[in-house]
């Protein structure tokens, strides 16, 4: 359990830390955004299809195809469901947050974008607990690791826009937090969900993966492609997969 609540803290401190970086750069660079991002995307690929579908299936017993499907599938309708309700991050992103002169609409802007990267780091931190209920801790933390990877650069972008609306440096600080907070949350609810009962795990698990797959696809990718750095984002990307697999592999051994 300490394990368990530290990897919460360090999956939800990693926004924390982005945020940090972000206050001290102010504007990274596209390209600089795009090639992390796109990095952690080929790192959380990796960890969800080794890490956590995989995984399903081993443990799905007679039916678990049939599990693994289900899982992934509601997965990745829980996170369109919250698409529907919250703006995609490559919507409203970037410099398209700053194009609008009217400061109270662009202060609505952020606080929406902001908002969206809470709600999305609910299911992430969810993965993350539910990778703890396999009693691989190696490899349940491969799985923090790449999801917080991930949330350095989320960190960073969120900074730029607040300042640039009129929020003050200590509140921008504090909503930072709180997104990340938001993964805190969802790591131990992933992890007692599967601790009751390990009966769900391997559904769990594969909805984990679907979660993160569907993040990946309508979320990171297109934001790492929007910019005109299409290749050194899927270079990127590949490099990310190829470390954490073969980190996954000399783990296994």
């Amino acid at each position: 359990m300490e394990m368990v609540l530290l990897t919460a803290l360090g999956v939800g401190g990693a926004t924390v830390i982005g945020s940090l970086i972000g206050f001290i750069f102010k504007k990274t660079s596209h390209k600089f955004n795009d090639y992390v991002l796109a990095f952690a995307a080929g790192v959380m690929l990796s960890a969800a299809v080794f890490g956590l579908i995989h995984e399903s299936i081993d443990l799905g017993g007679k039916y678990s195809l049939v599990t693994m499907v289900l899982g992934v599938f509601s997965g990745a309708l829980c996170v369109n469901v919250m698409d529907k309700v919250v703006p995609h991050l490559h919507r409203i992103s970037g410099n398209d947050i700053e194009s609008h002169p009217g400061k109270n609409d662009s202060l609505n802007k952020v606080l929406l974008f902001v908002m969206a990267i809470a709600i999305h780091n609910l299911p992430e931190g969810i993965a993350a607990g539910v990778g703890f209920g396999t009693g691989n801790t190696a490899e349940a933390l491969t799985i923090a690791g790449g999801i917080a990877l991930q949330n350095i650069p989320e960190g960073m972008v969120i900074i730029a826009p607040m300042l640039a609306a009129g929020i003050s440096r200590r509140r921008t600080l504090l909503i930072a937090m709180a997104t990340g907070l938001v993964e805190v949350v969802g790591t131990l609810l992933g992890y007692f969900a599967v601790s009751l009962s390990t009966a769900i795990l391997p559904f769990a698990l594969a909805f984990a993966g679907g979660t993160m797959l569907y993040v990946i696809s309508d979320e990171m990718i297109p934001e790492t492609h929007s910019h005109g750095n299409e290749t050194g984002a899927t270079y990127s990307l590949l490099f990310g997969f190829c470390l954490m697999l073969i980190f996954e592999t000399l783990v296994g051994c």
